[in-house]
């Protein structure tokens, strides 16, 4: 399985369910990323987030996403 990244903020709802749905497809490790801190990451991710990042291609999934999205991403 490639290497993860969970783009997120703090307080952040959707971020939560993010993490629910990568539990139900089944994703057993993650890295997350908060971006509160850093204002170039907050302006290139802004509303997107949650993103996943794939660490091996650099492609990104943007929420909203299912499990089946998260699965069909990972192949």
């Amino acid at each position: 399985m490639p290497t993860l990244t969970l783009i997120q903020r703090d307080d952040c709802h959707l971020c939560d369910q993010a993490w629910e749905r990568l539990a139900e497809a089944g994703v057993p490790d993650f890295d997350p990323l908060w971006i509160d801190d850093d204002l170039g990451l907050q302006a290139r991710y802004g509303t997107r987030i949650p993103v996943l990042r794939r660490e091996d291609t650099g492609a990104e999934l943007d929420w909203p996403f299912d499990a089946a999205a998260v699965r069909d991403f990972l192949r």
